[in-house]
């Protein structure tokens, strides 16, 4: 189906939920409820938890959720596959966030598929390409110190707020062009929208946004700039200006998928550090293998999943899917996948270099892989030179938000 983002209806697919709504060609014993990514279970080691199962469970299973129910990938292979194939699995109605079906748009260019989603990354893809993102290494530099500075002489520090989200985030809001005052506000509205189970808190976290984004759209209309939503509102792929749905979709998406996936990884990557204070010896005796080291931390703790909308019956390792079926490509599982990554809890910096889903594959790949990598890299450099050794603070009780973007919450150190 072809869609005209310019003019946006909501998709005819349900999302079917709970257990009542399980289709009948889905096999009873590939019926699961794994609690991914909300349930007690996985909340108390959510990588551990992913890693197992490849042990627990079938290769591809249906998972049953109160939210959306839906075939679960988890070998690499497979979503591989899956993600490199907008022929057989859609993204149109991919996202959960709840839109108003009469004020509707299409998150972009994400839920559009080929060959229509490339004329909107070409409006951007040259400030997040690697020679794009090289520009703002300087920058990147001494952000971190002046956020190292801080807090070196205290001896401790809350390194989510006092680091680990005030790094990609900034530099995400001067890439936007948005205010860097309102960027505690920001961060709550991604959290309300992407760690919540209550629906009403979403609804009116979306009219937030909304009111917000368009507000700051009609600005950058009037005044342009030299950030991405300026770029996006003066954009004329083809000669043809954007309508105000696609530029809305497009800021909207790229809004909220700059805010939490960062911050988590790097949350994920220095709680690993401080439990673990032999492996940071180790990145600090190797600073010429930092690519190398980078890309494994990446492999390890990824934090997010990929959705899909099966658009023709099809069949993979005996199961047969079909057209209108949902799948989640699981990709913190396809990377723990044993049989692309032997052992693999461990982290290997000498590891093989083999494709890594931390940033999906395919047309739909993310757009800012390469500036998250520059960003963990710079991270990793400058806290390490500057605070070698350091510990989660003693009596510290780690706690995961449940939903799509996997982290602990907070992560209180010491040193």
């Amino acid at each position: 189906m072809v869609i005209d983002a310019a003019n946006p209806v909501p998709p005819l697919r349900p999302r079917p939920a709970g257990p009542g709504q399980v289709p009948p060609h889905v096999p009873r014993e590939l019926v699961r409820c794994t609690g991914l990514p909300y349930g007690p279970e996985f909340l108390v080691s959510p990588h551990d938890f992913m890693a197992n199962m490849h042990h627990a469970l079938p290769p591809i299973f249906y998972d049953v959720t109160p939210f959306c129910n839906a075939w679960q990938l988890i070998k690499h292979e497979d979503a591989v596959f899956a993600l490199r194939h907008p022929e057989l699995f859609g993204n149109e109605g991919a996202s959960p966030f709840p839109r108003d079906p009469d004020d509707y748009f299409y998150l972009l260019p994400v839920e559009v598929d080929p060959p229509h989603h490339r004329k909107y990354r070409n409006i951007v893809d040259p400030l997040f390409s690697p020679k794009g993102v090289l520009a703002l290494e300087g920058k990147l530099r001494q952000l971190a110190n002046d956020l190292i500075d801080r807090v070196i002489d205290k001896g401790e520090c809350e390194f989510t707020t006092d680091f680990g989200r005030p790094l990609p985030v900034s530099i995400f809001l001067d890439l936007m062009g948005l205010p860097q005052d309102k960027r505690d506000t920001f961060v709550q509205w991604a959290i309300n929208l992407l760690h919540t189970q209550d629906r009403d808190l979403m609804v009116s976290t979306m009219k937030l946004v909304t009111d917000y984004l368009k507000s700051v759209i009609a600005e950058k209309k009037a005044v342009p700039d030299e950030g991405v939503i300026s770029r996006i509102t003066h954009a004329a792929p083809e000669g043809k200006p954007l309508s105000p749905k696609e530029i809305f979709g497009f800021v909207f998406f790229l809004f909220i998928g700059g805010l939490d996936t960062v911050f988590a990884t790097l949350n994920n990557i220095w709680l690993w550090m401080a439990e673990n204070p032999e492996r940071r010896r180790e990145i600090i005796a190797r600073p010429g293998d930092i690519d190398d080291i980078v890309q494994e931390l990446l492999r390890r703790w990824s934090v997010t999943f990929s959705g899909r909308t099966v658009l023709q019956d099809i069949e993979m390792r005996g199961v047969r899917m079909r057209k209108g079926d949902r799948i989640t490509c699981v990709l913190p599982a396809c990377n723990f996948d044993p049989e692309v990554f032997p052992d693999p809890l461990n982290v290997d910096f000498d590891r093989p270099r083999k494709t890594i889903l931390a940033f999906t594959v395919g047309v739909h790949s993310c757009m800012g892989a390469h500036l998250a990598r520059l960003e963990v890299k710079i991270a990793l450099q400058e806290w390490l030179e500057r605070i070698p050794d350091f510990s989660v603070r003693p009596g510290a009780r780690i706690v995961y938000r449940p939903g799509g973007v996997v982290g602990p919450e907070l992560v209180p150190l010491v040193w």
